[in-house]
Formats: C-alpha cells, structure tokens, sequence
C-alpha cells in the first residue's frame, strides 16, 4: 500500500509538468506550422512582386448566380495575367460591401436596386439624391470605388408562389396576399431586413402576418415544393421558377427597384493593373437574362461545376481559350479528394490554433478565479456571457477588427473556447479538500509549490475534461468560418445547401463529426496518461 501511495503520489506530481511539456510542445509545433504558411506566403509573394503579377480578390454572394458572375470575374482576371482569389458565398451585401471598402477584395457583382436601397442609404439620409445609376456612380467614385455599365440583366426581387396553391387560391398579384393571412412564408434573412425588403413591402401592401420563416434563400424553393411554405423571396433569373413551375407574383405597386447587375471594383485596381481592371470591364453588356438563367440552370439543375460554367460561356461569348475543368468521373473524385484534403487541414488549423490560445488564456485565469471569489464571479460572467452570442453574431462582431479569412474565425471560436475551460479549472481547484492544502502547508511548501505540485496535479481531470468540451465545440462551430472565406468543412456545406446537393453537404458534415469523436478519443487517451490512476474513475 505504501509503496502504491507514493508511486500515486509522483505520478500526481508529474503531472503538471507533463501537461506543459505537451502545451510547449503542441505551440512550438503550431507556431512551425504557422512559419511555414507565412513563408510559403511570403515566396508566393515574392515570386508575384517579381514576375509583376498582380493580384486580384474576387468575392461573391451566396447564391449561385453570384458565384457563377464571380468565376467569371476570375477567368477574366486570370487571361489578364492575374492570380486570382475568389472568396465565395461571402454572405450578405453588407459583408461584400465593407469587404470592398477595406480592401480584403478588389472586386464583385452587385445590383442597382441594392446599391442604392442598401449601400448608398446613409448617402440618401444626408439628402443626396443617388436615383439614377449616373448619381450612383457619382456618389460611388467619393467613395473609391467604380460602377461600371449594366451587365446586361435585371435580377429583382419578388415573390413566388407553387403554381398550383395560387391558382388554386386565385394569387396573380402581390396584394392578393393581404386576403390570405393563413399562407406560411418563408425568407431569406437578408430580405427581412433591407430597406426594400419584408417590412416595407407589408406595409406598402397592407399584408399582415406573423407566419414568417426566415430561412436560408435556396431553401424556400425546397419549403414550397413541400408545402412547407407557400410563399418565398425570389430572384427572378432564378432557375427553379420555371423549373418548379412557379408563379411570380405582380408587382402591382410597384414597389421593387430594378436591379440591373453592375460590376464594383476598387479605384486603386486601375493604377496597381490596368489591364487586369480594364478586362474586368469586359463584362459589361455581356450576359443577358436568358443567358444569366441559363447558367444557373446547369450549376443548380445539372450539377455543373461553376468554373466549368462560366470559363465555357467566355468561351464562346469572347472566343477565349480557357482550359476547363474536366467532367470525367475521375476527375470528379480527384476534386472531392482535393477538396477534402484542403478542407480538413484548414479546419484543423482553426481548431489547433484557436484551442490552443484558449488553453493558454484560460487555465490562468480559471487559476486566478479559484483564488479570488469577486473576480471568480466577473469572469465567469464574462464568459458565460459570450457563450451565449449567437455565433454568426460573434463572427460578424470580428470582421471589422480582423477583416475576412482565417483570422477572425480563430478569435471567435478562442471566444466560444473560454467558458468550459476557465470553469473547469475553477470548479476542479476549488473542489480540492481543504485538509490536502493544509497538508501541502505544513510540508513548508510555498504558493506556487502548492499550485504546480499539489493543486494542478488534483485538478488535472477537470481541466482536461474542459479542454476536451471545447475541442468538441470548435470543430462544430468552426464550420461557419466558411461564410467569411476562413474554408474548413463548412465550405462544401454551404455550397451543399446552395446548390441543394445531399453529397456535398455530406463532404463537410461527415468529415466535422468523425473530428470531434477523434478529439474526444485522443483527449479520453492524453486523460489516462497525465492523470495518476487514483484520480481516474474507476470501471
């Protein structure tokens, strides 16, 4: 029994410098990894600046067509001699817009009607008149920033209807609704909230309802095909309008805008690459609505690739020479193992990066809680209060500070990682007993002495069982770092559910579950090596 004891009792003691050793370990390897992207950056850089090749960051919206009008950006910038970015399914029109403003992209497809009922709103507050598309462009060049011409299409709003439910109903006109208070609605979170969106048009209709969903755009076409819903917010080159047999709803008020689509793009792109600016501009009077339609059509109908759509309309349109990407079946998989490897490191760079910051953040003032009841209770307030953000909110709140990309979903999933370790470390320190903490101050040991031999080694389990409760949540909420261009699993579910594909959708749902039950698995592992078999439960 003695001899047990005291093999227990240098186990527990080992413990905690086992556990810095492994963290010093883990940051030297993550700071390697991180040095080795800056400089593979670096001699990308490098190899750029000395060949003079510019480069271009194309965003777009997520919806296909802007997807679609963005690849076609992107061929554009690359025949031009560019190495293009394109940052996709980037969300709404505010995170685009100040994307622009900022520089974190140098160009998109954006519509007059949004333009200005969205952009140039605070420009018409002021009481400038920005109606017409030449006032648009005016108040747009004060800003640095170039409209150029109509790309040939109008894509506005409007609302549609299962062709069957509204004959059925006699719906041929918006303010047909105001006599059916029984539909269910159902969208997109960006309509709800424009100026020329959901409450405008209810009040300037006199619809009253408060069946409303608010759903993800491509999925009202799913909800009326269901019947889930019976009325939703379209585009009106959407593809499913005639491929569902869809009944577009008049606008008999006049109400929406026209939204001629117009390229957005950087003033300072002109000076860094006119000619990559001027090829942009090709697009210009290029693509009518029957045309726009069409190539939807084959990325949301026919499961087309994107780039394959638009590198084969410039193609034929501008008698370009663009190398496409192959529809073999082969080359099919060869994508989705490209796209799975790229996935999973990116996510896995999220994760360790943002887990590792929080262990390092949170263990110390889990320390300083137990110490101190006042500042306990600030701090776990503090946290618990950020736990509770909604995490699209939480990332929105980080774009301004940190901009798009990688950097602003590891700061706030290292947010969301504080609350299970900072508490886990408190409650496992103050539940050690208090005759073990006098036991350890008669042996003449000093605070820190207690802290590193006896406390830390005690509270072990709790701390790993905080750390492995945030792994967990990491890998599931850093699929959303996805709609600020930061990659990882969410990508191929955002474009899953975009394009209402099951297989895509699984691409990133599949491979994020199967990381959390590792993390859980190899924490569950590093547990029974640090922490002395006395203090493990017993089977």
């Amino acid at each position: 029994m003695y001899k047990r004891n005291t093999e227990m009792t240098q186990r527990t003691s080992l413990a905690t410098p086992c556990m810095l050793f492994l963290t010093t370990r883990w940051m030297l390897i993550l700071l390697a990894t991180i040095a080795i992207n800056v400089v593979a950056a670096g001699r990308g850089l490098s190899q750029s600046k000395s060949s003079n090749q510019p480069v271009l960051k194309i965003g777009s919206k997520a919806f296909t067509e802007s997807v679609v009008l963005g690849e076609l950006l992107s061929h554009l910038g690359r025949d031009a001699g560019a190495r293009v970015d394109h940052l996709s399914e980037l969300g709404g029109t505010q995170i685009l817009w100040n994307a622009l403003q900022s520089g974190e992209i140098d160009a998109y497809i954006d519509y007059t009607g949004t333009i200005q009922e969205e952009i140039l709103a605070d420009a018409a507050r002021r009481g400038a008149h920005v109606e017409t598309e030449s006032e648009m462009r005016e108040e747009l060049a004060k800003r640095n920033i170039l409209m150029s011409e109509r790309i040939g299409f109008n894509n506005t709003y409007a609302l549609g209807m299962r062709e069957d439910v509204a004959a059925r109903l006699a719906i041929r006109k918006i303010s047909d609704l105001k006599n059916h208070p029984e539909l269910e609605y159902g969208l997109s979170d960006e309509f709800m909230e424009r100026r020329d969106g959901w409450n405008q048009l209810a009040s300037r209709y006199g619809i009253k309802t408060r069946r409303i969903r608010t759903m993800d755009h491509n999925l009202g076409y799913r909800g009326l095909v269901h019947d889930a819903i019976q009325v939703t917010d379209v585009y009106t080159t959407d593809a499913e309008i005639q491929y569902y047999k869809l009944r577009v709803l008049e606008d008999d008020l006049q109400f929406f805008p026209t939204y001629y689509a117009v390229l957005l793009m950087r003033a300072d792109l002109q000076t860094r690459a006119p000619e990559v600016a001027n090829a942009l501009l090709k697009i210009q009077g290029l693509i009518d609505p029957v045309k726009m339609s069409g190539m939807t059509a084959m990325v949301r109908l026919d499961g087309k690739n994107e780039t394959y759509v638009a590198g084969d309309f410039l193609n034929t349109k501008l008698l370009m020479q663009l190398e496409l990407p192959s529809n073999t079946l082969w080359a099919e998989w060869r994508r989705i193992a490209d796209r799975l490897l790229k996935t999973t490191l990116e996510h896995l760079f999220l994760v360790a990066v943002s887990l590792t910051l929080a262990i390092l953040v949170a263990i110390p003032l889990g320390i300083i809680s137990a110490r101190n009841e006042r500042v306990a209770n600030v701090l776990l307030g503090v946290v618990s209060v950020i736990q509770t953000l909604p995490s699209m909110a939480l990332l929105v709140f980080m774009i301004p500070l940190f901009g798009l990309g990688a950097v602003p979903a590891i700061a706030a999933l290292f947010f969301y990682s504080l609350l299970p370790i900072v508490r886990n470390t408190y409650a496992g320190l103050r539940q050690i007993p208090v005759a073990t903490r006098e036991s350890a101050e008669v042996l003449g040991l000093d605070s820190r002495s207690q802290l590193r031999m006896v406390e830390l080694p005690l509270a072990l389990p709790s701390i790993l069982s905080g750390i492995k409760t945030a792994a967990v949540i990491n890998v599931g909420t850093a699929t959303i770092g996805a709609l600020i261009g930061a990659g990882g699993y969410g990508a191929p579910i955002l474009t899953g559910i975009r394009l209402s594909s099951i297989p895509l959708i699984l691409q990133g749902a599949i491979p994020a579950a199967a990381m959390a039950v590792l993390a859980q698995w190899a924490f569950g592992k590093l547990e029974k090596k640090l922490v002395s078999p006395g203090l493990q439960p017993q089977s």
